[in-house]
């Protein structure tokens, strides 16, 4: 199946400053994929070149098989960047109904509202009273309004809060049923542990791993099994066990880090310890970005 975009061996520079180096990878039809970093790392780059919206120095981005400027992308993608900017004087549904009119076949006002969650008040304000959680989500419902076959979120839930937040990302899952394919970028680690499918971490300009975020976290030198004392363990006797290198305590559970989980388990069985409610943890996301990072400039 030919994939919806793709990127090869792009490069961006900035003034003689290695922005993205070399960057290749192809998205498919109906994934939700994060493309994770620090500030800096590339990620907005990327995706504007993605959007067309800045060109590539070196290489070539395909979106739909074609060039991402041309008017026939840009009526099938979406977009949500960090800065929202529309016309102050508007109130929010008018701004919505204003977008809904520029495509030939856009989701409905009602929609749209239910999508980003504003109330009868909120549409009457005017744009230039928004918060910033506000702006984000007419942000969002503006990047729908042509109901777009691909959506781009650029660190799409800076500034909302709690509830809008959790608002946002229940209705990109909605959108991924519908086969919408969706990429966001962000620094929020666990955004890209719980709704990315597929995640691409960027670090100065490269790509250091892409993958699937269990199979990243798979890759972890150190993983942890945590469990219950049924009465007070000595720690000691923990740290004793072959393959464990630190032994802690939090909230009443002990956590035993180690390079290898299956040999720990065998040993708590086997000494027939008072512990209950076992878990195997393979560590989180954080933990996999910064492991990679360190190899990398060990290399």
């Amino acid at each position: 199946m030919e994939p919806i975009i793709e990127l090869n061996e792009v490069s961006k520079v900035f003034k003689n400053k290695m922005a993205v180096d070399q960057v290749s990878f192809s998205i498919q039809k109906g994934e939700i994929v994060a493309i994770l970093g620090p500030n800096g790392a590339g990620k907005t780059t990327t995706m504007m070149m993605m959007l067309g919206l800045l060109e590539p120095t070196k290489g070539s981005v395909r979106v739909f098989g074609k060039d991402p400027k041309e008017k026939s992308v840009r009526e099938k993608i979406g977009a949500l960047l960090q800065e929202v900017s529309v016309i102050d004087a508007l109130k929010v549904r008018e701004v919505i109904h204003l977008f809904r009119s520029y495509y030939p076949q856009p989701l409905s006002f009602e929609e749209l509202v239910a999508f980003t969650g504003f109330t009868k008040d909120e549409l009457q304000k005017r744009a230039n009273k928004l918060s910033g959680g506000q702006k984000r989500r007419l942000g969002f419902a503006l990047a729908m309004a042509g109901s777009p076959d691909v959506l781009f979120f650029d660190e799409p839930t800076v500034g909302m809060d709690v509830t809008s937040r959790k608002l946002f990302w229940n209705t990109v899952t909605e959108l991924k049923d519908r086969g919408k394919t969706i990429l966001f970028t962000t620094h929020y680690l666990q955004e890209a542990d719980d709704i990315g499918e597929r995640v691409i971490l960027f670090h100065e300009g490269k790509i250091i791993s892409d993958g699937t975020p269990k199979s990243i976290k798979a890759r972890l030198l150190t993983q942890v099994v945590s469990f219950t004392p049924i009465h007070t363990l000595n720690m000691q006797e923990i740290r004793n066990i072959p393959h464990v290198t630190d032994v802690y305590e939090k909230d009443g559970r002990l956590y035993a880090l180690t390079d290898n989980t299956d040999m720990v388990l065998a040993a708590l069985f086997k000494r027939n310890l008072p512990i209950q409610n076992i878990e195997i943890e393979r560590g989180r996301l954080e933990d996999a970005f910064e492991q990679l990072v360190e190899k990398r400039e060990a290399m």
